[in-house]
């Protein structure tokens, strides 16, 4: 088969995407897990009487615990797959990509299958993100002399 007309083929058979639809619906879940974890600083800072700033804290800890669990139960995949960028990108995103890769993994044992997958797929967030801290460190440190 010729290639162009093997690319005409693909292109007609590949499902178009509605990114409008798509971008609506992961600002609005995106946006609902904001709420849901302002909710739960309010919770704790209230009703349990922690610090607001203490507070976050177990409002991120809560996160990720629930992406894992989850994950775990085989939940996730399927609201990433209606929800989009509005799961995927925050924090339970995170959890969910490193919990599955220790799911997939751990048959080939604690530390050369649990231990050494389970940065695969968010090791290079992590590496992009310590390198972009430390970047914008130097350029604020550059531009403002450390006083902000």
């Amino acid at each position: 088969m010729e290639k162009n007309k093997y690319q005409e083929l693909v292109k007609k058979h590949t499902p178009k995407e509605n990114r409008l639809y798509n971008g609506m619906l992961a600002f609005l879940v995106g946006g609902l897990m904001g709420v849901i974890g302002q909710f739960l600083v309010e919770f704790y800072s209230s009703i349990l009487e922690i610090p607001t700033k203490e507070a976050g804290t177990f409002m991120i800890i809560t996160l990720i615990f629930i992406g894992c669990l989850l994950t775990c139960f085989g939940f996730f995949d399927k609201w990433v797959n209606f929800a989009k960028a509005g799961l995927f990108v925050p924090i339970t995103g995170f959890a969910h990509a490193m919990q599955s890769a220790a799911l997939d993994y751990k048959k080939e044992g604690l530390v050369t299958g649990i231990g050494a997958s389970m940065l695969k797929l968010t090791g290079a967030v992590i590496i992009f993100g310590v390198v972009s801290a430390y970047v914008f460190g130097l350029i604020r440190i550059l531009l403002f002399g450390g006083q902000v």
